[in-house]
């Protein structure tokens, strides 16, 4: 059954702090923040843009840090400072022009709930609080920021036959 649902993913969204990120906000002397992304992440995101599965970001946070790397990535969308992650699935799907259902989302905190109980697909990395493990149809291996989401990309691309041929096509563009 889960299988069918994740061969019908058009879309996937992604909570940022621990998801995207080992949920650690480093802040300088100056009042400079930072957090750290996993490259493997960014390649598993790369890969579903390139499989013409669309990824977008949605965060209750305000972060220039997230529009940069998003903007690195190709992120088609990025809804930040999102109070209610639902209705935020609900309004990307609109604009998407896909039901929410085709949405896969992935999430680790008591907030990510009604996002993840909207999506077609949820899925939480190894190291979300319990709640969010008990909602969730997939509990990912990896921690937040340490290949979660690089396993979901691999999951959702593999179920949909497009994994093979993604990859050696973005390993031609490399040669």
């Amino acid at each position: 059954m889960m299988q069918n649902k994740i061969k019908d993913i058009k879309a996937l969204a992604l909570d940022v702090d621990g998801t995207m990120t080992d949920g650690s906000i480093y802040i300088s002397e100056h009042g400079e923040a930072m957090k750290r992304f996993d490259v493997k992440d960014g390649l598993g995101i790369s890969l579903l843009v390139n499989a013409g599965i669309a990824v977008a970001v949605i965060t209750g946070r305000k972060s220039q840090i997230v529009l940069e790397r998003a903007r690195e990535l190709k992120i088609s969308e990025v809804v930040q400072g999102a109070a209610k992650k639902g209705q935020a699935m609900e309004e990307l799907a609109a604009r998407q022009g896909i039901s929410v259902e085709e949405i896969a989302y992935i999430g680790d905190d008591l907030n990510d709930l009604p996002a993840l109980a909207v999506a077609g697909c949820s899925f939480c990395p190894a190291d979300a609080v319990e709640e969010v493990k008990e909602k969730c149809h997939i509990v990912l291996k990896h921690n937040g920021g340490f290949g979660a989401v690089r396993e979901a990309a691999e999951i959702i691309l593999k179920a949909q036959g497009k994994y093979e041929d993604v990859v050696q096509k973005a390993y031609r563009l490399r040669q």
